[in-house]
């Protein structure tokens, strides 16, 4: 999406939530770009990781003061904490077995008051479609779990936003409650 501000407003919505601007950790980045751009621009440390080899190299050229991991989320682990947390149209791609305590790992690795911003499905399940000719897994547990999940992980909805209707997709920006 070469030029596109996708999910940009969301992403400064954010940024504004944001009581510290120090640490950010972007979960599933690709090759970079907009959003990456964005937080770099608004004065983050970033941490990105993503499971693409081909992705990362990508991002690495574009990128190069990034601190980027090749990895899972479902096995990543570190103990560092973050002021803010993106995980723009990853998570959805998980299986849905892994997205609660995906959810509830995001929520631990934020310092209090940080935020975490991502996004998921409103349908509940898995299926595959294709996008740009490529088969894609995607799975939700949906807005219910989703809210419950934050709640129970110390974490509060401070904006959730169905930003495509009719499409089933969801933006929601948390906060880790002190």
């Amino acid at each position: 999406m070469i030029g596109s501000d996708y999910g940009i407003s969301m992403i400064d919505r954010a940024i504004q939530y944001c009581a510290e601007k120090r640490t950010v950790l972007d979960v599933g980045c690709g090759s970079g770009g907009r959003i990456i751009n964005r937080l770099l621009e608004n004065g983050f440390e970033l941490t990105a990781i993503d499971v693409s080899e081909g992705m990362l190299q990508l991002a690495k050229e574009n990128h190069p003061q990034v601190r980027f991991e090749k990895s899972d989320i479902v096995e990543w682990e570190t103990d560092d904490r973050f002021d803010l947390i993106v995980a723009w149209d990853s998570i959805f791609h998980l299986p849905l077995a892994s997205q609660k305590s995906v959810v509830e790992k995001l929520c631990r690795f934020l310092n209090p008051q940080g935020i975490l911003v991502y996004t998921f499905g409103d349908a509940e399940g898995a299926h595959e479609d294709t996008w740009l000719g490529e088969q894609f897994g995607y799975s939700s547990i949906g807005i219910d779990a989703n809210l419950s999940i934050l709640a129970e992980s110390g974490c509060q909805c401070r904006h959730l936003e169905l930003d495509q209707y009719p499409l089933n997709h969801v933006s929601v920006i948390a906060i880790k409650k002190s």
